[in-house]
């Protein structure tokens, strides 16, 4: 036995049993095991806090990557936009009623429309208004939605009053069709507290909402609209988007900010769905509202109540069949597809077709809408504007095929698109090269969110992404704002449209803005290509010649563009087609599909740069 002296640190010999050295070895462990986990309890505060967002950081890197696919920008078209709002005779300003209550419909309007009203062969502008709110002071000067003719060179003067047009409404949207037959575009104007319809006759514009029986409810608030023939009997029928179930009561009592402090404006997700309404053409005048039977009513499955909050539409024959289907933008729930049935009846099949969300399998914040070949392969895509960090999608289906793939990261326009607020978009050839390009209107809900959210502002810049072609590895290249004149201007975007509003063959633009005057942009290339522009003339009742298709073979390219107004948001843009056919054209052929199935050989033109108008025979 050794004494204790003989330790060196004087330790007692029974203190240094076997036992010990087991219970300092758990104690160990256990204090690694604690300091492990509060180490990894740190790592995760650390990776989870919200300032940081590694998952954006992430993202980046990742669309760095797809943007070094784009085609380099030496070989972007030199197009310059030019605002010529004042100088083109247009002083109208937006009225929201926003008096700092923050009611959520202050934020939404409003739209516009490009139509030949008068039928002089030129393009006029039809802007959408709303109001003070019934409980507010009016303005001393109040207008209602203003009708502006158009001179042919695209001078604008108001016609509102003289049209029978100054309806004073809080409006929303506006839809363009001849629904009557007569071959005079009627409107149709949407808002909260129901729609008008404005029937166009000799003697100007006379309001017909009661007979036709169109109006809906008091309590309605409808946004987007289209006519087209939803049962295939030649006329025109109605679809009108309705959003959600708003009153200032609910609005107030929700109660929503963005600070803490001061009031904001909620989003839909604190709002019960609306159904959107499907009115088929009587023929007479008057309309039958067949929304129930019709199968567009869509309800949540957890709650029984609508579903849907409804921006945006657009009307397509997806898998060919000879009837034409309803996409529909939802605002926070999924998108729907009413796959048309025949005889006036649909199936909403949007989520089984992988168009109802977003690439992650997330419902998107979806307001604008368009259709179109854009590829000139025969595949049509929908593309839908989403909401601030959100990409922009684009849903392509196969020809003639009811499959979508969202290609919007893989086309080019996913990343640039992601941190915009995007409301109107639209396809549509601005240099005249054949290829279908692309505009995002853009403006965030709330002038302070710059305030709480450094990464975005209120006024946002346009952005158009120019079509370089399906042999690239990257279809759509955004063009650099310093690049395109006005259009790079800083707005609170909303409704937008385009049309030739000067007759110079290409396609000049509307941005409509939220309590603010919209921009008149005016294409000013000068790339020296030509063009081809096709109005249709259908039969009686669809004058119009609604839903028909008219395919252009020049040289390689097969060129394919569908008749329809309704596009974008809240707007309609002119029915007249504009093909591009580039700097050396070779047009081999033109063919229309009608809607009524037939297919019509046109002879070829004696010389390009003009307006054909093709009637069916």
């Amino acid at each position: 036995m050794t004494s204790d002296s003989h330790r060196p640190d004087g330790a007692h010999e029974e203190e240094l049993v076997p036992e010990d050295d087991t219970v300092i070895g758990v104690a160990f462990r256990r204090s690694l095991l604690v300091l492990g986990g509060l180490g990894a309890l740190a790592a995760l505060i650390f990776f989870l806090r919200p300032q940081e967002q590694p998952e954006e950081t992430i993202l980046e890197k990742d669309v760095g990557q797809i943007e070094d696919l784009v085609v380099d920008e030496a070989v972007l078209p030199e197009v310059r936009f030019t605002d010529i709002t004042e100088q083109a005779g247009i002083d109208f300003v937006h009225e929201n009623g926003a008096r700092g209550e923050k009611l959520l419909p202050e934020t939404m309007g409003g739209g516009g429309a490009f139509f030949d009203y008068d039928l002089d062969g030129d393009p006029d502008l039809l802007l959408v208004n709303s109001m003070a709110w019934p409980h507010d002071d009016p303005p001393a000067t109040e207008r209602g939605h203003v009708l502006l003719a158009n001179d042919g060179s695209g001078r604008f003067t108001d016609v509102s009053a003289e049209t029978g047009l100054e309806l004073r409404s809080y409006g929303m949207g506006v839809a363009i069709g001849d629904y009557d037959g007569d071959g005079r575009p009627d409107v149709f104007l949407t808002g909260i507290g129901g729609s008008h319809l404005l029937r166009n006759t000799e003697d100007g514009f006379v309001d017909v909402t009661s007979a036709a029986g169109v109006g809906g409810d008091p309590d309605d608030w409808s946004t987007s609209a289209g006519f087209f023939d939803a049962d295939g009997d030649g006329d025109l029928d109605l679809f009108v988007c309705h959003y959600v179930r708003w009153s200032r009561e609910i609005d107030e009592q929700l109660a929503f900010t963005l600070n803490g402090a001061d009031r904001a404006y909620g989003p839909p997700t604190n709002y019960e769905g609306a159904f959107s309404r499907l009115y088929l053409n009587r023929g007479d005048g008057s309309f039958a509202d067949v929304s129930a039977e019709a199968g567009i009513q869509v309800r949540n499955p957890a709650t029984n109540a609508p579903m849907g909050k409804a921006l945006g539409v657009s009307f397509a024959d997806f898998d060919q069949d000879g009837r034409m289907d309803i996409v529909v933008a939802n605002d926070t729930v999924q998108n729907h597809l009413f796959h048309n049935l025949g005889e006036g009846r649909f199936e909403e099949i949007g989520a089984t077709v992988g168009l109802g969300f977003g690439g992650n399998g997330e419902a998107t914040g979806a307001m604008g809408i368009d259709v179109g070949d854009y590829r000139g392969e025969g595949d049509l895509a929908v593309c839908i504007g989403n909401f601030a960090n959100e990409m922009s999608s684009l849903y392509v289906a196969p020809n003639g095929e009811l499959f979508f793939t969202d290609d919007a990261i893989g086309e080019g326009i996913g990343s640039p698109s992601r941190q915009r607020l995007s409301f109107g978009m639209f396809f549509f050839d601005y240099d005249l090269d054949g290829r279908l390009d692309l505009l995002q209107v853009n403006g965030h809900l709330e002038e302070s969110i710059n305030e709480v959210q450094p990464s975005q502002h209120y006024l946002q810049p346009a952005q158009l992404f120019w079509n370089a072609g399906p042999d690239q590895r990257v279809c759509y290249m955004e063009v650099p704002p310093e690049t395109a004149g006005d259009l790079a201007t800083k707005i609170a975007g909303r409704g937008s449209a385009y049309a030739d509003i000067d007759g110079d063959g290409d396609l000049d633009v509307l941005l409509a803005q939220v309590g603010a005057r919209p921009l008149l942009l005016r294409n000013d290339q000068e790339l020296g290509r030509h063009w081809l522009r096709v109005r249709l003339v259908g039969r009686s009742p669809n004058t119009d010649a609604s839903g028909a298709w008219v395919h252009v073979r020049n040289g390689d390219q097969l060129l394919r563009r569908q008749v329809s107004a309704t596009r974008s948001y809240l707007s309609q843009s002119e029915l007249t087609l504009t093909f591009g056919l580039g700097p050396d054209p070779d047009v081999k052929a033109i063919e229309v599909h009608w809607p009524d199935g037939t297919r019509q050989e046109v002879p070829l033109p004696d010389s390009l740069d003009r307006t054909l108008t093709i009637r069916h025979e």
